[in-house]
Order: structure tokens, then C-alpha cells, then sequence
């Protein structure tokens, strides 16, 4: 798999012979320097950005040829995705922001599961907060409960620490590990710290858009 994009100075490549394939319930780690072409491998395996040459499957859906709606209802049924910037919708409270997704699914009782997601990940006392009011790791927190809610096949989780210190960073951490062993889905983790990435079953590493290296972890 291949990505191409337009720029000023022409056509760039991002990403470039990416072969790459996750096991059901694995924990990938993906390092590499900044630039290197994670956040666009992630964005790719996301459907957010469109491979320019090769195949990409998810869950045994191939993304070629699907429209924008068809990739977006997949993503909501079958992806949660953590962003290093939490993107939480500021007009909305902790408990809103959890359960919209829930309530475009068509899921019962949005309001009560994110209700218990929230319980889940420590904020049962923050409900009615607005994104504004909570810290950086609350925040994210509000983040992996909203992604967790919709109980994903597949987490995608780019520098979900990058926004924090670092010892909130490691309760994050710790918290997304512990919610992927509950759910046993598979777990992408896009990282800069090798640290985090040597939690995983398996780490490879992106250099100039291309996969260099690749390594199990745990046996």
C-alpha cells in the first residue's frame, strides 16, 4: 500500500510498499521520528485518507471503492480512534460527547452506556462537565470512553500521551491497556517513545514512509 498526495512542489509520497497485517486482539506499537509517516498510516488504516495505489482491508472490508458515508458508518461500527488532541466538541458535557456517537449508531440507551463508560474510565464525578473544565488527561480520558463505547474491533490510538506530562500520561497509558484487555480488540498504538511502544505484542518502525523494521515484543 502506497500514499500519494498533492502539494505545491508536486506529488509527495507519504507512505510507500507498506505491507502490513494485525491478528485479531494483537497490540501493535508503530515508532518512528516525526515525519516519518505514522499519523498518515494511521489515517490510512482509518479510511480517513485514501491509499493511492494497493489494497487496504479492515475486518474483512476493503476500502477501495467505498464512499465517504459507507466508510464513515464503518469506522463508527467498527473503529475507535484517540487522538494526540482529544477532539472532544467543546459545547457538549463529558456525558454528550460519549454518547453521540452511540446515538448516530442507533445504539439503545446512549445516555446510560456512556454514563458507564465514563464510571469506567474514573469520571462518574464529572458527567455534566464541559471539556473546557476537565484537565488534559480528563480529557483523554473523555476520549477513551467515547472510543470504547461503541465497542470497537479495532482501536487506533495516535500519541494519546503527546498532550500530556508525563505521569498523566503513564495513568492514560495504563488505562487504555487495561480497557484493551477487557474488550480484546486489536490495538494500534502510534507513538514517538519506544518505551510505550514496547508495551505491545509487536512493534514496527516507520522511517521515510516505509516499514524498516519490525519486532516482537512478547511471545
Amino acid at each position: 500500500m502506497s500514499l500519494t498526495l498533492a502539494g505545491p512542489a508536486g506529488q509527495v509520497n507519504i507512505l510507500a510498499d507498506i505491507d502490513l497485517s494485525l491478528r485479531p486482539g494483537e497490540t501493535l506499537g508503530v515508532v518512528g521520528p516525526s515525519g516519518s509517516g505514522k499519523s498518515s498510516l494511521l489515517m490510512v488504516m482509518a479510511g480517513l485518507e485514501r491509499a493511492s495505489s494497493g489494497r487496504v482491508r479492515v475486518a474483512g472490508t476493503e476500502f477501495t471503492g467505498l464512499s465517504e458515508d459507507r466508510l464513515a458508518r464503518f469506522r463508527r461500527e467498527n473503529m475507535g480512534i484517540v487522538f494526540q488532541a482529544f477532539h472532544l466538541m467543546g459545547t457538549l458535557t463529558a456525558l454528550e460527547n460519549v454518547a453521540i456517537p452511540l446515538e448516530l449508531a442507533g445504539r439503545p440507551d446512549p445516555l446510560g452506556v456512556a454514563a458507564a463508560q465514563l464510571q469506567r474510565v474514573g469520571l462518574g464525578h464529572r458527567l455534566g462537565h464541559y471539556p473546557g473544565t476537565l484537565s488534559g488527561g480528563e480529557q483523554q480520558r473523555v476520549a477513551l470512553a467515547r472510543a470504547f463505547a461503541m465497542r470497537p474491533k479495532i482501536l487506533l490510538a495516535d500519541e494519546p500521551t503527546g498532550n500530556l506530562d508525563q505521569a498523566t500520561g503513564k495513568k492514560i497509558i495504563d488505562l487504555l491497556f487495561e480497557l484493551h484487555a477487557e474488550e480484546k480488540n486489536s490495538l494500534v498504538l502510534i507513538t514517538h517513545d519506544p518505551s510505550l511502544a514496547e508495551r505491545c505484542d509487536r512493534v514496527v518502525r516507520i522511517e521515510d514512509g516505509r516499514v524498516h523494521a519490525a519486532e516482537t515484543v512478547l511471545a
